[in-house]
């Protein structure tokens, strides 16, 4: 038959059965645009009209207007028409458009930033979606499509029986789909406004900064070996080498689940460690700002964050000891749009759950006997029901990220885990892109960047993303003063904030304290001081790795130590012996533990620990208590820095030097270590003619640092 006269006999006035097509025009969609522009293809749409016709139940009415929603949930792949366009293909029904291929993706490649793999998923493309179910539909007669309307009524509460049988078919796609875009619509936002301003120290309004206007990725390594840096200012190598990765383990870190294991099949649990301060966090946020914004991981239908932190939080606080929650309770409770959704159920869903910060789960788990759950709906404690998602018992389709500091994830089972990955922080190029990406003006950023490479140990810090933000937010304070910048910036203060803002995270995260009652105790006082103690005979016995023994040794609980510390961490199979081996998260904390314990018995208990290492009292002093003021306490620092070989304790010594300063030991731990009506450290005068005495006569490789060491304790621009 012609084209022309079939389109004209379709639409001819008096026609018998005009009253009933009148009935079946659908009314203007949002989907419209889902014409094909082939003529051949405009031909076979024609001729199924009849069969949509017969497929279809008789309408009560018309159907309404397509809700405000739709414009929500439009895909941005529709192509763009105009008007008369849109106008020509609502007149007509699309019955049977064809679909479009399957994305191809080649398994063995990875994502880069140009060009995401992962392309977007069939069930994210509306185009897609409306054109398999219309498909799908059109094909059932009319007794099959009014069982199927009663069986999705049943399924779906969500949706009334009038609003089910109202409209034509494509009123009944649009239902449909709209059910399945709004959840992901919703899940999409609450991902956007939960990570697209990055939080970092104390909020300020208008201060806040976009994730991706500073976000630098940092290197993200599948061959860990403990996160801890080799460097050191005045030693070739720490007492205790470790491994560093090599370039070509690096894997970006929306390639997490592209990874594969030996078998060749796609990874379904990944764990991420790291040290504190690494970016761990920041890397969540990232991950799930790419997937809700459509730049990455577009083949996953869903990103869902249940973080350890929540579930500790559910346990201890909200859930009565008696009641038992399921996986899916769970996740309702959390993200009330997700209440009824079996899309988590079916076989071919593709969804990611997120599991960060395993540490604050400090409950252990039993996961030999822990009850085995097959199905999504059965109710079980938190503790069992995180078994058996790890287990992969429940969420069966789900890919599994969970994150957390080293010495807490490492109690996993490895049966467990399919590949282990480690965040090793910031390049040097990262450090300076991170810096300069901060500021607009471009002076500043690079004096800020010039500034900080001045001071080798600290370049070394700022491979923690954490000490980078901090040396930009201090050193813009700074540079705001006319003058500074002339002399290098000092190291201990960078020290001491790195210290005590993990032991107020550790306060905050682990012991539920508010921002507002963030004050130590006497156990944290004594806590950091047991850790100097450890440090400080670690640094006399020349190692830098200890085990669950010398913790047992000075009083210390390993998990207060080595999780919730933030400044220790676990090295992966260091031990011949198969001990857990630990150690500080760089060796220059060690040593600066080590300072602070013997700053904290000489300021606190007016005591020289110093001392009972030295074999004779050096000749300036002619009793014991001499020893006991500052120029006492520097006087034997020196003595056992110059009688062991370059580095053993030169780090220790300027540490020490910094804090006897007024602005650390009174400024900045003042209200936290120390009392803040405690009187400040007397005697510096005696201590800076000590050190310029020493500049002038002592050995020539010691000269650069006792100049450093007299900076730490007399500069006072910071």
């Amino acid at each position: 038959m012609d084209p022309d006269n079939e389109v004209e006999s379709f639409f001819r006035l008096g026609n018998e059965k005009e009253e009933e097509r009148k009935r079946l025009k659908r009314p203007p969609s949002s989907y419209g645009s889902m014409k094909t522009d082939s003529e051949e293809m405009e031909e076979e749409e024609e001729e199924c009209e009849e069969e949509v016709a017969e497929a279809c139940p008789s309408p009560v009415a018309t159907a309404q207007p397509v809700s405000a929603d739709h414009d929500e949930t439009g895909s941005s792949d529709l192509e763009d028409h105009s008007e008369d366009d849109v106008e020509d293909m609502d007149e007509f029904l699309v019955a049977d458009s064809p679909e479009p291929p399957e994305p191809v993706e080649l398994d063995d490649e990875m994502q880069t930033d140009e060009c995401q793999p992962g392309k977007l998923h069939p069930e994210q493309d509306l185009p897609h979606i409306f054109k398999s179910i219309q498909s799908m539909l059109t094909g059932l007669t009319r007794e099959e499509l009014y069982h199927f309307k009663m069986r999705f009524y049943q399924w779906e509460p969500s949706i009334t029986l009038q609003q089910l049988m109202d409209g034509d078919i494509l009123d009944f796609v649009d239902r449909i789909i709209e059910i399945l875009a709004l959840i992901r619509f919703h899940l999409k936002q609450y991902l956007i406004r939960k990570h697209q301003v990055i939080r970092e120290g104390v909020v300020r309004a208008g201060k806040q900064n976009f994730l991706e206007n500073v976000y630098v990725e940092p290197q993200i390594s599948t061959c860990g070996y403990g996160g801890v840096d080799n460097f050191h200012e005045f030693r070739s190598q720490p007492p205790t080498l470790h491994q560093i990765p090599s370039p070509d383990t690096f894997v970006g870190v929306n390639n997490l689940f592209r990874l594969q294991k030996e078998n060749g099949q796609r990874v379904r649990t990944v764990v991420t460690t790291g040290i504190a301060g690494i970016g761990m966090s920041v890397s969540v946020g990232k991950v799930s700002l790419d997937w809700a914004e459509l730049r990455a991981n577009k083949d996953l239908q869903f990103i869902i964050k249940l973080s350890f932190h929540s579930l500790w939080y559910l346990r201890n606080r909200n859930l009565p000891p008696l009641q038992k929650m399921s996986i899916m309770e769970v996740l309702e409770y959390y993200h009330p749009e997700l209440k009824n959704m079996k899309f988590l159920e079916e076989e071919d869903c593709k969804f990611l759950i997120i599991m960060d910060s395993y540490d604050c789960y400090q409950a252990p788990l039993d996961w030999e006997h822990a009850p085995v759950i097959n199905d999504n709906h059965t109710p079980a404690h938190p503790d069992v029901l995180i078994v058996n998602i790890i287990r992969g018992t429940v969420l069966r389709g789900a890919r599994v990220w969970i994150l957390g500091r080293r010495a807490a994830v490492s109690q996993i089972p490895s049966k467990f885990i399919d590949v282990v990955t480690e965040i090793q922080g910031f390049s040097d190029a990262m450090k300076d892109e991170y810096l300069s990406k901060r500021f607009h003006e471009a002076g500043l950023a690079s004096n800020i960047v010039a500034h900080y490479k001045r001071l080798p140990s600290l370049v070394m810090l700022c491979r923690q993303p954490f000490v980078c933000w901090m040396v930009a937010t201090v050193f813009e304070r700074c540079f705001r003063y006319l003058g500074y910048g002339v002399h290098p910036p000092r190291l201990t203060p960078f020290y001491v904030n790195v210290m005590t803002v993990q032991m107020n995270r550790r306060l905050q995260f682990y012991q539920g304290k508010a921002e507002n009652e963030l004050k130590w105790s006497s156990d944290d006082k004594e806590l950091l001081t047991k850790m100097g103690k450890m440090a400080f005979k670690m640094l006399e016995r020349k190692t830098s790795v200890f085990f669950e023994d010398d913790l047992k040794e000075y009083g210390l609980k390993l998990t207060e130590v080595t999780v919730f510390s933030g400044l220790c961490t676990e090295l992966p199979n260091a031990a011949s012996d198969s001990r857990r081996t630990f150690c500080f998260i760089h060796f220059t904390f060690q040593e600066f533990m080590a300072a602070l314990y013997v700053f904290i018995m000489f300021r606190t208990d007016a005591k020289n620990v110093l001392v009972s290492g030295l074999l004779h009292l050096p000749n300036i002093f002619t009793s014991k208590d001499q020893t006991k003021s500052a120029v006492g306490l520097v006087h034997c620092a020196l003595d056992r820095t110059f009688t062991t070989p370059l580095g053993v304790y030169d780090m220790f010594l300027r540490f020490l030097c910094g804090l006897l300063s007024p602005h650390c030991h009174h400024e900045q731990l003042g209200g936290f270590l120390f009392s803040h009506h405690a009187p400040k450290v007397g005697g510096l005068d005696e201590v800076q003619q000590l050190l310029e005495k020493k500049i002038q006569n002592g050995p020539e490789d010691r000269v650069e640092n006792l100049k450093e060491c007299l900076r730490e304790m007399t500069q006072e621009d910071e």
